[in-house]
């Protein structure tokens, strides 16, 4: 979206939906005094004309050394609006159409048949109003809901689960497993909020905290203001890790592939300096007494868009073949279904991240949506296929939308039985 063009593009489509939907102001303030109805009308063409205008310095604030947070809250406030007015219009078009249908009916229909077609009782709102009244609401409903959600960003929920394998060896029947995912620490602005993230974590104590993936959003840098954070994990077992998609780099105009390369390399030496095991398509095994589980940790394995692909699981597998439990790390859930349950079906539990519950949705213990689930079929908690199991995180950072609303960020307490 670097792209001026683009941009501009956006603005117009923009600057349409405020006229479309400024219809509806105009329809629900036509009642009040000349002065009232110029002060509303005039707060709204303001208000639109500041936030085009802010669309339109997006490249120009992209070029500078902005603060890259304040970029994205504009960001998200103008996509918001975008969103809000979308939502509004939609209603306001199924007024339109209806009116488009009465004049059709009037133009055709024989003028001695028709005496009204729209009997309104005296005193009643038009429905042109309520569907006017209707679209605002929903809109405003929306857009407020996304600004409420700025407050949620570091609202760490402890999401508690046993979860049952019979292949289970006895002597890691109770095992606790801390499951965290999508940290993206180039979006953080509270270290404070932050470490108590990290306290909730060390509460738990559990014997084994596993990290599927995206430390950073880009560049190894984002990190370093958080590695005495994040150093602070530890469990008798370990800390284990693998990368995401973010982690490489991929999304970045880089001066080199060698530029490319060191970053990741810094990446991962700073993983190291935290005390965590990073798994590169390799495993390792767990032995308690004659008991065994293998942990196998591949790299970023996307099935959907343009996701890379460098995980190996014919690297990450052999020597795993007779141990009687496995867990995989792997950044992408939709390598479950991709490779994992028709290739290596012996593979009990993997766990996953990614999707963020795209930091937007409806979640009770009944129902749970969330418009990602449109892209990808796991993307958030539990799901199962026979004996094997998948759990995916709903990420611990955010990037983007500096926020969430109805899904909180995750903190993962696996109980093995």
């Amino acid at each position: 979206m670097k792209n001026g063009f683009a941009w501009w593009i956006i603005a117009f489509l923009l600057l349409v939906l405020d006229v479309y939907v400024f219809q509806a102001v105009k329809t629900v303030s036509q009642h009040q005094n000349s002065l009232q109805k110029n002060i509303i009308q005039g707060i709204y063409w303001g208000f639109s004309i500041v936030t085009i205008a802010l669309l339109l310095s997006m490249p120009y604030l992209q070029s500078l050394q902005t603060n890259k947070f304040f970029r994205n809250y504009i960001f998200s406030i103008i996509a918001g609006l975008f969103f809000a007015k979308v939502v509004g219009s939609s209603v306001l078009l199924i007024d339109d159409l209806r009116r488009l249908f009465t004049w059709i009916v009037q133009m055709v229909a024989p003028k001695n048949t028709i005496t009204t077609l729209a009997t309104e009782g005296e005193g009643a709102i038009p429905r042109s109003v309520f569907l006017s009244w209707l679209g605002l609401g929903l809109g405003g409903g929306l857009f407020g809901t996304l600004l409420y959600g700025f407050n949620n960003k570091y609202k760490y929920q402890l999401k508690r689960i046993t979860l049952t394998f019979p292949k289970l060896p006895a002597a890691f029947k109770g095992l606790k497993i801390i499951h965290i995912s999508d940290v993206h620490s180039g979006s953080f602005n509270d270290k404070t909020a932050v470490n108590k993230g990290i306290d909730l974590i060390l509460q738990q104590k559990a014997d084994i905290i596993l990290f599927t993936g995206d430390l950073v959003n880009d560049r190894h840098e984002e990190m370093l203001d958080y590695t005495n954070v994040f150093n602070r994990l530890n469990a008798p077992m370990g800390v284990y890790s693998v990368l995401g998609n973010h982690d490489y780099g991929d999304y970045l105009n880089w001066p080199s592939e060698t530029a490319k390369k060191q970053n990741l390399e810094k990446l991962q030496l700073l993983q190291q300096q935290m005390g965590w095991k990073l798994l590169m398509n390799e495993h390792v095994v767990f032995e308690r007494g004659k008991d065994k589980i293998a942990l196998l940790g591949i790299e970023n394995y996307g099935a959907k868009g343009r996701f890379p692909k460098y995980g190996k699981m014919d690297k990450a597998y052999p020597g795993t073949e007779q141990i009687p439990f496995k867990i995989l790390m792997s950044h992408d859930p939709s390598h479950w279904d991709a490779q994992v349950k028709t290739t290596y079906p012996d593979i009990d539990l993997m766990l996953s991240g990614h999707t963020h519950g795209m930091q937007f949705g409806i979640e009770n213990p009944y129902f749970k949506w969330s418009p990602v689930k449109w892209m990808y079929k796991q993307w958030a908690g539990l799901y199962e296929d026979g004996h094997q199991k998948l759990y995916v995180n709903r990420g611990f950072g955010f990037i983007g939308y500096p926020g969430r609303v109805g899904i909180l960020p995750e903190i993962t307490v696996i109980t093995l039985a």
